[in-house]
């Protein structure tokens, strides 16, 4: 969606998502958080790629070198692969998921993006 800003409701529901993912003292959530603003995100090149920087912090924080690895590549190809159109909807964003894997989206996110 390039040249289009990401409408508010959609960031009210991107920034929630990344701000609990920044304040949760349980890593499970964290991840669960960043999952969602990455399903979020996916349509604009920015914020997705913001959400895979945030990935590989926590990813790095946790030593998790699989993780973190798979989020350098995903780094690398998120804001082209938004800026294009061509994105997995519903993918989590996870270094154990494909990079082309479409996944089901869970419904409140499906209703926040539909009506962008």
């Amino acid at each position: 969606m390039i040249g289009r800003r990401m409408p508010a409701h959609v960031r009210a529901a991107y920034n929630s998502d990344m701000n609990a993912a920044r304040t949760s003292a349980d890593p499970e959530a964290r991840w669960r958080h960043l999952e969602r603003a990455h399903i979020i995100s996916q349509p604009w090149p920015w914020p997705h790629t913001r959400n895979h920087i945030a990935m590989f912090a926590l990813a790095v924080a946790q030593r998790d070198r699989r993780e973190a690895f798979g989020q350098v590549i995903r780094i690398i190809v998120a804001g082209p692969g938004s800026a294009l159109g061509r994105y997995p909807e519903g993918n989590t964003g996870r270094a154990s998921v494909g990079l082309t894997q479409p996944m089901p989206m869970p419904a409140d996110l499906a209703a926040v993006l539909h009506s962008a």
